[in-house]
């Protein structure tokens, strides 16, 4: 829990431990560890450079622990302001590559990945960079660029990141098809399946995409795509997949679909008449006792559906189609 600020497992151990006795000589310690007294000691020495434990003045070999509230406060303010200066960093590196590559060349929109272990680690990476959204094909064929990644989604989920995923209906039938489908679900994913997905493809944030080149014999490659108008054609496969897909929720026997909807339900309806009324997202959602995201993503999805693309035009198209009614008595 504390490697965040550069302890290993025997250092926050330590640590704990000394919290917990106040003060400890390092032999009570290190009996308490079940580890050797060199051991211990270099862990306290560590310590006390991290400004968590200090030697006792008043008796040799004792060693006393830091206040929690200020030794790790402190450090944690320090973490902070070095991953300000970082990420005020990356932005002025972004800022001088963009100013450089104003018209990047054509070979610097697709990379090509190769290898097992640098094509998983790429697929990673593009998942926990989404700011907002992540977009998903999944094939019934197993491969190495998984289309889901329980971890990495759920470290994703908590930032805010939603995720569209399409799998294909054989996805369901493998072993823990079930289980994988029922975690997304939890993470409030919006799932839906097809007969068959084309091509197993991730879309992050609509700038950045994979698809695997994997032939059968062949050295594990993917190839990434970045903003061009070959990703603009990849989002635009991923939607036209979507609109086709059947939404898919879990029944006690495993899976069933949704067909497609043609309007939206009693729910969207309050959520629309809440938001035309004024309310905010979070009010509405309050009002409902709903999730945020649960608000966000219904209307995003009326929105979808009727192909508009701002909310200002989501409330004419509800007027006019007599979802939400008007008091023309005022």
């Amino acid at each position: 829990m504390l490697g965040a600020i550069g302890l290993d497992e025997r250092q926050e151990s330590a640590y704990r431990a000394l919290v917990a006795l106040g003060a400890a000589q390092v032999a009570d310690l290190a009996h308490r560890l079940a580890l050797p007294e060199t051991e211990t000691e270099r862990a306290l020495r560590r310590l006390e450079q991290q400004g968590l434990a200090a030697q006792s003045s008043a008796r040799t070999g004792r060693w006393v622990a830091a206040p929690p509230g200020v030794a790790l406060g402190a450090l944690l303010t320090q973490q902070r302001h070095e991953l300000e200066q970082a990420e005020l960093a990356a932005a002025l590196l972004a800022q001088e590559y963009r100013a450089e590559a104003a018209e990047p060349a054509v070979h610097d929109l697709v990379e090509v990945v190769t290898g097992a272990s640098a094509v998983a680690h790429r697929f990673l990476q593009l998942q926990l960079g989404a700011a907002f959204e992540v977009c998903a094909l999944v094939t019934g064929r197993p491969v190495l660029m998984s289309g889901t990644d329980d971890e990495a989604e759920e470290k994703a989920a908590t930032r805010g990141v939603a995720y569209r995923v399409v799998l294909e209906r054989e996805v369901l039938a493998r072993p823990g098809g079930t289980a994988e489908l029922r975690a997304a679900l939890s993470r409030d994913e919006q799932v839906r399946v097809v007969d068959r997905v084309p091509t197993k493809l991730v879309v992050a944030d609509r700038t950045l995409a994979m698809v695997p080149l994997t032939g059968r014999g062949a050295e594990p490659a993917a190839l990434v795509v970045h903003a061009s108008g070959l990703l603009e054609s990849l989002t635009g496969l991923f939607e036209a997949v979507w609109r086709e897909a059947l939404p898919v929720r879990l029944s006690g026997g495993g899976a069933c679909f949704e067909e497609a909807a043609t309007g939206p339900d009693a729910l969207d309806l309050e959520i629309l008449s809440l938001l035309l009324a004024g309310m905010t997202d979070a009010s509405a959602a309050k009002q409902l006792d709903l999730g945020l995201r649960t608000v966000q993503r219904r209307v995003k999805g009326l929105m979808e559906l009727t192909g508009v693309t701002t909310r200002l035009q989501l409330g004419w198209h509800a007027y006019a189609k007599g979802w939400v009614a008007r008091d023309l008595r005022e």
